[in-house]
Order: structure tokens, then C-alpha cells, then sequence
């Protein structure tokens, strides 16, 4: 890869792996599995950089991102579970948000992987039908159905009180 491909990748990769991680996360419900996605697919844009940077690059590396995701047969089949000592000041307590984010990733990860996609990228990345339908590779009818299919998974599962507020 040449120089200047090599820095419009680590102006990328710093400007945007948050957004990317968020969408894993979102996609996989677990933070190491959401990194290890992340990684997956900065490496295969990292093989096609030279191609795809002079567009904007986040569309393409966010639907490589979702496809590898929904084609991921990959699962550990145990839970790390890491016990650090608290080192960081003390914050205001967040517990209820963190309770409610729990709550919805939960719901979201008994979807099946492409409901789950199309709702991350409907309401999480909050693109319109076409484009949903363009980074998945289907039919708008397809995200339209898979959207509101996804929705009522969501109300049968989720609190009627998380649903009002959103």
C-alpha cells in the first residue's frame, strides 16, 4: 500500500472506529465480539483501500461491517469474564442507563442477525429504506418487512415503559 492510501486509512480508522464499534455492538450485543468484527472488517477494507478511498469510505466499510456480522458463524461458546480494579474517579451513577441499554441489547440480540441488522442500521445509523436496502444487498419491500417484523418482536419482548420513552 502506498503512503498516502496508508495515512487516508489511519485518518479513517481514527476518525470513524467508534461509530464502526458502535454498530457491532449493536450488531452482536458483546463489546469483545463488537472489536473482533471491527477488526474483521477494517482488514478487508485495509485489502481494498486503494480503491475505495477516494469515496466516502464509512458506507462501504460500515456494510462490510454488517455483512460480515450476518454471515459470522464464529461464537465462543464461553464468556470471558475479567474482574479489573476500579481506578478511574468515581462518576455520577448511570445504572438505569446502563440497565436500559442492557434491556435493548438484549431484546436485539434474540433477533435473528438480518432483522437485527436492518433495525441498526434503520434506527441505529438511521438511514432511510433505500439505503438500508443498498447495504444489505435487498429489496426495500425486504427492509420494510424485516423492519416491521423486527419492531413487533421488539413490543412483545420490551417493557411497555421502555417503548413510550423512546
Amino acid at each position: 500500500m502506498r503512503a498516502q492510501h496508508e495515512a487516508a486509512f489511519e485518518a479513517f480508522v481514527a476518525a470513524r472506529s467508534d461509530d464502526l464499534l458502535r454498530v457491532g455492538f449493536l450488531l452482536t450485543a458483546d463489546r469483545g465480539h463488537a472489536e473482533d468484527l471491527l477488526q474483521t472488517a477494517l482488514l478487508k477494507a485495509y485489502r481494498h483501500w486503494g480503491r475505495i478511498s477516494g469515496e466516502d469510505a464509512y458506507p462501504y466499510v460500515r456494510k462490510v461491517l454488517v455483512t460480515s456480522a450476518a454471515s459470522w458463524r464464529r461464537r465462543r461458546a464461553t464468556q470471558e469474564i475479567v474482574s479489573l480494579p476500579a481506578h478511574d474517579a468515581p462518576e455520577p451513577d448511570q445504572t438505569d442507563v446502563f440497565a436500559e441499554r442492557d434491556v435493548m441489547a438484549t431484546a436485539l440480540a434474540a433477533l435473528p442477525p438480518r432483522m437485527r441488522a436492518v433495525l441498526v442500521l434503520r434506527y441505529g445509523e438511521d438511514l432511510g429504506e433505500a439505503a438500508t436496502a443498498a447495504a444489505l444487498g435487498c429489496s426495500v419491500n425486504t427492509v420494510k418487512s424485516q423492519t416491521t417484523r423486527g419492531l413487533a418482536r421488539l413490543r412483545a419482548v420490551l417493557p411497555a415503559r421502555a417503548l413510550e420513552e423512546r
